[in-house]
């Protein structure tokens, strides 16, 4: 696509590093301050016009909300209005799929500081996107092409 692309795990402070390290689940506290430089971060790309995909565990509507509005979801926890428009325009993917596949793929990669063994707690965290979220859900089951052709039929 030509998008810059930013792996949102690039920005977690070292205290989050350390604890997920560990093998200490991240809670809301831990998140909210790292969803909200990501959400400056695609705010900054949207002012210069710049799309960009930004790999995210954004496991709750809510942390998907402070990825839209910033801090501002948080300050006004009042639920999205009928027809308001976000701060950001942002499709979410939805990447779906079995634990055993995860956690397959998560044992191949090298140099992570996300042990393998967090990903319960990532499954137990999830709310997985619903209307009216602006979302797709694609599995993670299908070949990698079909993944990205289903993406990109979707932003295009």
């Amino acid at each position: 696509l030509g998008w810059k692309f930013y792996d949102a795990d690039d920005y977690h402070p070292l205290e989050n590093r350390k604890k997920m390290a560990e093998g200490i689940p991240l809670n809301d506290e831990d998140r909210i301050p790292w969803l909200c430089a990501l959400h400056d971060i695609l705010r900054r790309e949207d002012s210069s016009r710049q799309d960009v995909v930004l790999a995210c565990s954004a496991l709750k509507k809510m942390y998907r909300r402070v990825l839209i509005s910033g801090a501002s979801a948080i300050e006004s926890n009042q639920p999205e209005q009928p027809g308001e428009k976000p701060a950001l325009q942002i499709l979410f993917v939805h990447l779906d799929g079995p634990m055993d596949i995860i956690a397959g793929r998560m044992e191949k990669r090298r140099g992570h500081f996300m042990p393998p063994e967090l990903l319960k707690s990532q499954f137990d965290t999830l709310e997985p996107p619903s209307a009216p979220e602006n979302f797709i859900t694609i599995s993670l089951e299908k070949s990698l092409p079909e993944i990205v052709q289903e993406i990109e039929s979707a932003i295009l």
